[in-house]
């Protein structure tokens, strides 16, 4: 399977930006020119307005041309151009996405995401609300390394954060943009400004984005193609200003339907073997992209999502207080074949809906003195009601186990000769009924004190307080088998337990700016992610009777499994940089952080246990390079090493290969981006070309070579005429139609490994953009 992969090793990646680099330098031998000093980006992120460069953090910003020219679908995308952050997938959860290797390793509900996202301020939820379409974008801000003082949430291993365009309080205007391609491909755009007056204006956005599957699946010959969308989203957003006062008001809804993630068996593993010995061949397609699953209980990720954030900013002259009130609601229908087999082992789905409220207020000191500070406080409420729902064929099952034990073939006959049974039509169907409140406070403080022109030391402390009560009611199994195989029990009722968090943690900020081109800063700041609970595992009250597996547990006697929070320690140095009149600009950073207690999922049979780890360190460095090469090309590069070990596993696995291993993370990942552009008539001809890569990732807890996927390289191209107003683009995305999968699970007993969410194939397609007003 690998052999199909192409294969980056350190001489490729060395080679590739150094040939960048080279490109970038040879800027030198252009004439200067003022107009080619590379565009000040100002950016949010310490709740004022300043350039990025001049920021003390590891931040990298989009335009939302960016986001539009690269034909980017969703936030996750914005994974593909930042370095440090890997694991964009094609569906509606988040729990694949890593920021310097860390990733939230939780499919359940009982915990918070390690990556926070989020929109205009708002922070967005967790998987089935999260993701939303990228449109009418103003700018993104991708931020590395935990965040305590940004945001009314925290965010551990660091956030994503888009902003949406304002309205205009000067002119009448918008655009148009469709975007048409292969396999049914089409994107449709829109957005117009209407000013009411002076003091007020109104921006209505639109979206809509389809394409079919790509996926063949030879199990159903005849059927839809897999990995296939179709998603429309809106958005009102009404602005006020008169003197100090300002107001934000901000509407949006979106309803999404495409296919459950794809999964596809690597051929590799005892179990795998074993199931083949069982049930015959299973026939993998010999195209890597393609599957054989029976997907018996569907392949559905739907979810419709609203939500309404309104922001108000008064000004005191000596500081601007803001208020930020956000309310999202959502309802999620998910289903999948998860061991991505012709035979139905385990099918898992969920049907989930919640309302999440979060008021934020923060006082940002406006002072021309040395002394600057900002202070807040914010409060949350979580309300979610989740089915899980575990399937399967109860004479797979019973035959794989009874030869598992035995060695014996009894398939056909497992459930007569073992249990004296027949299968009922649901098949062994096992439910939990999560109900999950969680509400929270935090308050912060952040001092900065400029002891030189050049100098200044930041001081930041935040206290943080959750609470959670979550409750499980794993419904009867008319199976004869019983609820074995995912929670091992049934419950009278549901199970309920209340737990809290708290946590001071502080941050301390060094920032050196010899020059207006040069800025260097070195930050130790401490990390808090509140503990939880596991969606499919229990534990005995103190003093309680012991669980055995096919109990019926009784309220009182067990409660749902929790778990510890994270802490982390994190530690990093960094120099941005101006060079060449502005023509030239770079970001570095290093970084070594420390975790205790990391929470991370491992499989049990065909649910998993939350465990916290007893320590992981990790370690690397991020680089971005921006260049004018002269007035008409100019290139972007990123470039990331992560190097993160578990050294002490704990009771998560007893394995040597655990400690040590990268947590199925790539070492390596990056992205080059050049354009080019030449005058012709009332406009100019441009061209885009674009890659991105990572090394190989997979492994699990385990490090094992079942489930790595391979390192990979995607390539676009991108050429077309733009003038003024209007503009019109052809593109080849995935150039050399590469396959790589977005991750690999081991699994562990009947489920063999396997890969999910195969690359999009080469596509070909057109861009129309048409702008009015000013």
């Amino acid at each position: 399977m690998n052999s199909q992969f192409h294969v980056i090793n350190k001489k490729t990646i060395v080679r590739l930006l150094s040939t960048t680099a080279i490109t970038l330098a040879s800027a030198q031998a252009y004439g200067q020119s003022d107009n080619l000093a590379v565009e000040e980006i100002l950016v949010t992120a310490t709740k004022r307005t300043e350039a990025i460069t001049e920021v003390p953090l590891a931040i990298l910003a989009f335009s939302g041309d960016f986001t539009r020219d690269r034909n980017l679908d969703d936030v996750k995308d914005l994974i593909t151009y930042s370095p440090g952050i890997t694991g964009n997938s094609k569906d509606s959860f988040i729990d694949a996405v890593a920021i310097r290797g860390i990733r939230t390793q939780d499919f359940g509900v009982g915990g918070d995401p390690s990556v926070g996202f989020f929109k205009n301020g708002f922070y967005q939820g967790r998987n089935g609300a999260v993701v939303s379409s990228l449109f009418d974008i103003e700018r993104a801000e991708v931020l590395r390394g935990p965040q305590n003082f940004l945001f009314g949430r925290n965010a551990i291993s660091g956030a994503i954060s888009t902003h949406t365009a304002r309205p205009k309080f000067d002119s009448t205007s918008g655009f148009i943009d469709l975007d048409v391609g292969e396999r049914g491909h089409f994107v449709g755009e829109g957005a117009i400004n209407l000013p009411v007056n002076e003091n007020f204006a109104l921006r209505f956005a639109g979206y809509y984005s389809t394409e079919d599957g790509y996926v063949d699946n030879a199990f159903d010959p005849n059927g839809d193609r897999l990995i296939a969308h179709d998603k429309w989203a809106v958005r009102g957003s009404a602005d006020y200003q008169n003197g100090p006062l300002s107001i934000q008001l901000t509407a949006e809804y979106e309803d999404r339907e495409q296919s459950g993630s794809v999964y596809r068996a690597t051929g590799l593993g005892d179990n795998f073997d074993a199931l083949e010995e069982l049930f015959g061949p299973f026939n993998l397609p010999e195209d890597g992209r393609d599957v054989n699953q029976d997907n018996s209980f569907g392949s559905i990720d739907e979810g419709e999502v609203g939500s309404v954030t309104l922001r108000v900013d008064y000004d005191l002259d000596f500081a601007v207080l803001t208020s930020q009130t956000g309310y999202k609601e959502h309802t999620y229908n998910y289903r999948e074949d998860f061991d991505g087999l012709p035979i139905s082992i385990n099918n898992f789905g969920l049907d989930q809906k919640g309302t999440y409220f979060e008021q934020e207020l923060r006082l940002v000191s406006q002072n021309d003195g040395p002394l600057s500070w900002y202070v807040g406080a914010s409060y949350y409420n979580e309300d979610l009601d989740a089915l899980f729902s575990a399937q399967g064929d109860e004479e797979v099952i019973c035959a794989y186990y009874y030869f598992a034990y035995y060695g014996e073939n009894l398939n056909g006959s497992c459930l007569a000769d073992v249990y004296y049974a027949t299968a009922v039509p649901e098949g062994l169907l096992e439910q939990g009924d999560v109900d999950g409140k969680y509400t929270g406070y935090a308050a912060y403080v952040d001092l900065t004190y400029q002891f030189t022109d050049t100098f200044d030391f930041s001081i930041g402390l935040r206290y943080t307080d959750d609470k959670k009560t979550f409750s499980n009611n794993v419904l009867p199994v008319t199976s004869a088998l019983g609820p074995f195989f995912t929670y091992s029990i049934t419950t009278n009722g549901p199970l309920t337990d209340t737990r809290s968090y708290d946590a001071l943690t502080p941050r301390f900020v060094a920032r050196w700016r010899p020059d207006d081109d040069n800025t260097y800063y070195a930050s130790v700041t401490r990390g808090f992610k509140a503990g939880g609970f596991g969606t499919f595992g229990f534990s005995p009250v103190p003093g309680g009777p012991a669980i055995s597996a096919g109990d019926e547990l009784q309220p009182g006697d067990a409660v749902p499994d929790d778990f510890d929070p994270e802490k982390l320690w994190s530690f990093e140095a960094g120099h941005k940089g101006r060079f060449l009149d502005g023509r030239i600009s770079t970001d570095l950073n290093l970084y070594y952080y420390d975790y205790k207690d990391l929470q991370l999922l491992v499989f049990q049979d065909g649910g998993g246990l939350i465990f916290n780890l007893g320590n992981v360190k990790g370690y690397g460095a991020e680089g971005t390079i921006t260049g004018n090469l002269n007035q008409y090309f100019d290139a972007f590069a990123s470039l990331a090493f992560n190097e993160t070990d578990i050294t002490d596993a704990g009771p998560a696995c007893s394995l040597p290969t655990c400690d040590g291993n990268t947590l199925g993370t790539p070492r390596w990942s990056g992205a080059v981006v050049l354009n080019g552009h030449v005058p012709m008539g009332e406009g100019e001809l441009f061209a885009t070309a674009e890659m991105f890569f990572e090394s190989s990732k997979g492994g699990g807890i385990e490090n094992s070579a079942i489930s790595r996927v391979g390192s990979f390289t995607d390539t676009t191209i991108r050429a077309g005429y733009r003038e003024d107003a209007w503009s019109l683009t052809a593109y080849v995305e995935n150039l050399t139609n590469e396959l790589y999968y977005d991750q690999g699970n081991n699994n562990d007993a009947v489920i063999p490994a396997h890969f999910f969410g195969p690359s999009r194939p080469r596509t070909f397609g057109v861009r129309f953009s048409r702008s009015f007003g000013s």
